[in-house]
């Protein structure tokens, strides 16, 4: 395997039309492409195996420099080539779902705006993760590839040659010139397509979502982050599914944490214990409409099973079936094997869940949502669970494969459980044995504190009795379990950034083994995480600091991967993701609060259950 044949993973950028995305490398190529759904077998996937994954490329011929960037405001992204001769940019879009366009359709709009270029064209799907080589012929409209369930035609403006499972031709162009090239999907082979007006149409419906600062006197993102923000909003709203509303932790699969290692998942499903900290960001984001529509899917998924059923996560249309699957064909991005698809983490027992479902819960009440008897009566059903299995060992919120501990993040999140289904019902007038619940929520905090607490580390540990550290302790406060000020939490504070902190930036998730060979790199959330605890305990320049330094690992295009390599600052993980945006976004609230400036939502769980010690500036 040769490095180069594989670009880094941050060179990547990504469209989508908010059911599936493509990934588009720095040489025209689309790299990564499952469809229909983001959770479909691929029809490119040449960043898991270049060789037989295939790809959609068009790139100059020869010698060329290139650079990516989306358009202001939109998911709508331009790859620009530079040669001897001249320039040309190929600009990618997929129509969003609820426009009047074929969302079915990849449109490339390849334009030379300088000079001459002379550029190749060239179409290899595989289906099915490069399992099916399809049947490829010519047809009036272009080049028809079909397998069998899956039809791909590539209209191009210039014949292409079919050879070796591939298509390919040449395209010159001259200033002024430009050329539109359509992957069409099965069913919109033979449909009518306005690639002009798709491209205006797609541009405009990104933008008009975006949030408009120029409505309120000030912004709480303004500053240096404020385009970062920006992006990271529109991935969110680009990995939540048009008819759903399921937001997807990542749009890809197996890639790796570890370069030729084996820590490579599939993260196109959605997490339930993600919903707290979505619900927050895109509330305070001005998107309490889209906040409403995930909380109504993931409560609708309580509604459906009951608590011991629960998934620690589904499918973005709520599919609890996602066996995991080895795709021993793959190579893998950079040898990095097995290739996974499915996730076997949904079978496991996660408790923590149950807590960051009332925390979402309590979050979207914050904004007039009041919950049904029925709503009502699945979560009283999912706090009287927690009352009977919060002692019981499980796999944490990490999913660690080498069997259930006595997390002591598990316990918390049981905590919060109990915690916010008494505040709901007290608040709002429902039924519930308040009593019982009190006691067991008092029961686990004084188990928690009692054996999740080292004296001689002075910091709360990963799991009961242990030595190793978590960076999940950092969000105690958060959650409400202590307050800010507490010697404790602040000694936690001090230990993370001594055994798990580096270069001002880096987080690493804990420092023991999970059952796993290998090492990962520095988590994105964590350093969020660790921002935010700085920032809520009155340190705010020190959590301005580490924010700004983590920043300067952000690739062009404004989006984040789910680690970084703390030796070369390199993205590792599935990409782009959720979860690194989202903790992004709340850092930013938390820093734009602490620096005086008006919230637009309700205020942040942080601010509200764990009342900081912050003196706003003015």
């Amino acid at each position: 395997m040769s490095e180069e044949a594989y670009p880094p993973i941050e060179a990547y950028g990504l469209i989508g039309n908010r059911r599936t995305c493509a990934l588009v490398g720095p040489d025209g190529g689309i790299d990564w492409f499952p469809y229909p759904h983001l959770e479909s077998p691929s029809i490119f996937a040449a960043i898991l195996d270049t060789d037989r994954g295939g790809r959609f490329r068009i790139s100059p011929i020869g010698a060329y420099e290139s650079s990516q960037r989306y358009r202001d405001r939109t998911n709508v992204l331009e790859t620009t080539f530079r040669t001897a001769d001249g320039t040309a940019t190929v600009t990618d879009l997929l129509p969003p779902m609820e426009l009047d366009h074929l969302a079915k359709v990849i449109y490339r709009r390849v334009a030379c705006t300088g000079g001459a270029v002379d550029l190749e064209i060239e179409f290899e799907p595989r289906f099915d993760y490069g399992r099916v080589d399809p049947t490829m012929s010519s047809t009036d409209r272009g080049v028809l590839a079909t397998g069998e369930d899956v039809r791909t035609v590539l209209e191009s403006p210039v014949s292409l040659d079919i050879g070796e499972g591939r298509a390919t031709g040449g395209l010159a162009l001259e200033d002024g010139d430009e050329a539109w090239v359509l992957l069409r999907c099965s069913g919109a082979e033979d449909a009518d397509a306005d690639p002009e007006g798709a491209l205006a149409d797609t541009a405009a419906y990104w933008d008009d979502w975006v949030h408009d600062c120029e409505t309120t006197d000030e912004c709480v993102f303004d500053g240096a982050w404020h385009d970062l923000v920006v992006r990271s909003e529109l991935l969110l709203k680009l990995l939540t599914h048009a008819e759903s509303g399921a937001t997807a932790a990542a749009p890809t699969t197996s890639l790796p944490e570890d370069i030729g290692g084996v820590r490579n998942w599939d993260y196109r499903y959605n997490w339930l214990r993600d919903a707290g900290f979505t619900v927050q960001a895109l509330a305070n984001l001005g998107h309490v409409d889209a906040a409403e529509s995930y909380f109504d899917w993931f409560i609708g998924l309580y509604q459906a099973d009951t608590p011991s059923e629960l998934q620690p996560l589904y499918g973005l249309h709520g599919d609890a079936d996602l066996e995991e699957e080895e795709l021993d064909h793959l190579a893998g991005y950079r040898d990095s094997r097995p290739v996974r698809v499915g996730n076997g983490a949904a079978d496991q027992r996660q408790l923590d869940v149950y807590g960051e479902l009332l925390l979402a819960v309590d979050e979207m009440l914050q904004y007039d949502r009041r919950l049904s008897a029925d709503e009502w009566g699945t979560v009283r059903g999912i706090v009287e669970y927690v009352r009977e299995v919060w002692t019981e060992p499980d796999a944490g919120i990490w999913e660690v494969r080498d069997g259930p501990k006595q997390f002591v993040y598990s316990k918390v999140m049981c905590w919060v459980a109990l915690d916010r289904g008494i505040d709901i019902a007290t608040t709002d007038g429902y039924e519930a044995p308040l009593d019982a619940w009190r006691e067991t929520r008092d029961d686990i905090r004084e188990t928690v504190l009692d054996r999740g607490y080292d004296d001689d580390i002075g910091a709360f540990v990963q799991s009961y009795d242990g030595s190793t550290l978590d960076a999940t302790a950092l969000l105690l406060p958060v959650v409400g379990f202590l307050p800010f000020e507490d010697d404790r939490f602040r000694g936690t504070i001090d230990a993370v950034e001594d055994r798990l902190a580096s270069d001002d930036v880096f987080v690493r998730r804990y420092d023991g083994s999970d059952g796993l060979p290998g090492e990962e790199g520095a988590f994105v959330m964590c350093s969020c995480w660790l921002v935010d605890a700085l920032v809520l305990s009155g340190r705010v320049a020190e959590g301005r600091d580490r924010f700004e330094n983590l920043l300067e690992y952000v690739n062009d295009l404004d989006l984040l991967a789910e680690e970084l390599d703390p030796d070369t600052g390199r993205y590792l993980g599935n990409y782009p993701q959720a979860f690194s945006h989202i903790g992004l976004v709340n850092s930013a609230l938390y820093l734009g609060y602490a620096a005086g400036r008006d919230l637009l939502a309700a205020p942040p769980m942080g601010i509200r259950l764990g009342d900081p010690p912050l003196s706003r500036a003015d």
